[in-house]
């Protein structure tokens, strides 16, 4: 399928005819202004006429399948994969500003530093309308590509898929009223009194119960540190250690035993922001996967999107597959952790597995002291500064002795670049661009 505009980037209906298409681009009618998916842009005047086109949304939190449908075909088709690490990396530039800020020896306190679009009232809380920032960004690139879709094809209608249900009546489908202020927590103080009480004050790895405890996030090793009691359990000191986190360690690849409830809670919060500011239809999980049944179609985000589109028996088209990649990577410092051998098995181990023992001042918390282990240093610790953006960034695509290389790193002040595929770098000046790799791009 080709996506046409008119000369004033009006979008027109797509075509199938590629060889009146070679025809005006060989008669300079007709110009490219995008690869993928294939978009032409007239360079006369023509009429604008065009059919309804009705466009199906499948949002979520990790995926969003779209399909653009007609009374007759299908003209666009696929799914678009979001990032999932902005949380993360909220979390690690606050580390880096905290340790940054903490060698101001004279840094004068302050209270009062908030972001105004959040800041804090006794009576109101947070400004109404506040987003935490990850669920900002899912809910700005939805938009975003919904922008993106209307520019290449003349859509006249939206509809969107929102899922509600009420995630309290998956756990008890007898509750109403204040019941819902009555779950699980109810009569203690705070969340980490409920998680002793619950596993009876004792550590759930080794079975002490004498000694001091700490409540552990089951899913930290994957990134999911929410709050549900499912996703807490108690530790004693000794199991909670920086040893047990890594690969290998008892804690890696715990599993809640609930399901997270994450991206429900996400189409609670925004999925009426993103209908009220598109200003379009809505519809209901129920009734699309009724139809998908309907029509005997795999559970993909593409096809829920073909059936919200009122999608029945038109002639399909191959999906399109999106995957939205960080724009820049503004963090000029890393830390490189030092290398040891240990001395217990010979193994090269991080300072941080091999380390004192202390995590408080005070002493009742200390764990078994490891430096004593540390035999021969494998490599120094250090950080490393950037000082300035290189031209190739990771994910970009550059052609390396004929062939097609993704890019995954810049070493040496950017004089020698790392290619996926190859075990050793190789100099940046005999490498060529190809593609560069930014924001909502084809896989």
């Amino acid at each position: 399928m080709v996506y046409v505009l008119s000369k004033d980037e009006t979008p027109l209906m797509p075509t199938k005819r590629h060889g009146k298409v070679k025809h005006l681009l060989r008669e300079g009618k007709a110009k490219v202004v995008r690869n993928k998916p294939f978009t032409i842009q007239l360079t006369y005047d023509t009429t604008h006429y065009t059919q309804p086109i009705t466009l199906g949304i499948d949002s979520g939190h990790k995926y969003i399948g779209f399909s653009a449908v007609t009374g007759k075909e299908e003209l666009l088709s696929g799914e678009v994969e979001l990032r999932d690490d902005i949380s993360e990396l909220i979390k690690e530039k606050v580390m880096y500003r905290r340790i940054r800020r903490s060698r101001l020896r004279y840094r004068e306190p302050k209270f009062d530093n908030r972001v105004s679009s959040r800041k804090e009232t006794p009576r109101k809380g947070f400004k109404e309308g506040w987003l935490a920032p990850s669920i900002k960004h899912k809910l700005d690139t939805h938009i975003r590509f919904i922008e993106f879709i209307k520019k290449i094809l003349p859509i006249t209608d939206i509809i969107i898929e929102v899922a509600k249900f009420d995630t309290q009546k998956i756990k008890n489908p007898e509750i109403k009223g204040k019941e819902y202020q009555q779950g699980e927590q109810r009569d203690f103080y705070n969340l980490r009194e409920y998680i002793l009480y619950r596993d009876n004050y004792t550590c759930q790895l080794c079975g002490k119960s004498n000694v001091p405890l700490e409540v552990h996030h089951i899913g930290y090793w994957k990134g999911e540190r929410t709050n549900r009691p499912s996703n807490l359990i108690t530790l004693c000191t000794k199991c909670h250690d920086p040893k047990n986190h890594l690969k290998g360690g008892k804690l890696y690849g715990m599993k809640p035993v609930q399901k997270p409830l994450k991206e429900a809670t996400f189409m609670s919060t925004v999925r009426w922001k993103l209908v009220n500011a598109l200003g379009c239809k809505y519809t209901y999980g129920y009734i699309t996967k009724s139809k998908r049944i309907k029509l005997n179609l795999d559970k993909t985000h593409y096809n829920d999107a073909f059936c919200i589109a009122g999608g029945t028996r038109q002639r399909r088209i191959e999906p399109i597959y999106f995957e939205q990649i960080r724009r820049n990577n503004r963090s000029l410092e890393k830390f490189y952790d030092a290398k040891y051998i240990d001395t217990r098995d010979g193994s090269t181990k991080k300072g941080q597995e091999l380390f004192n023992g202390r995590t408080t001042r005070n002493k009742n918390y200390n764990t078994q002291n490891l430096k004593k282990f540390r035999g021969q240093k494998v490599s120094k610790g250090r950080r490393s500064i950037r000082t300035q953006r290189y031209f190739y960034q990771p994910k970009d695509i550059v052609i390396y002795e004929g062939k097609k290389y993704t890019v995954k790193g810049i070493q040496n002040k950017g004089s020698y670049i790392k290619l996926a595929g190859l075990s050793k770098p190789v100099k940046t000046e005999i490498v060529e661009p190809y593609i560069f790799r930014k924001g909502l791009c084809v896989v």
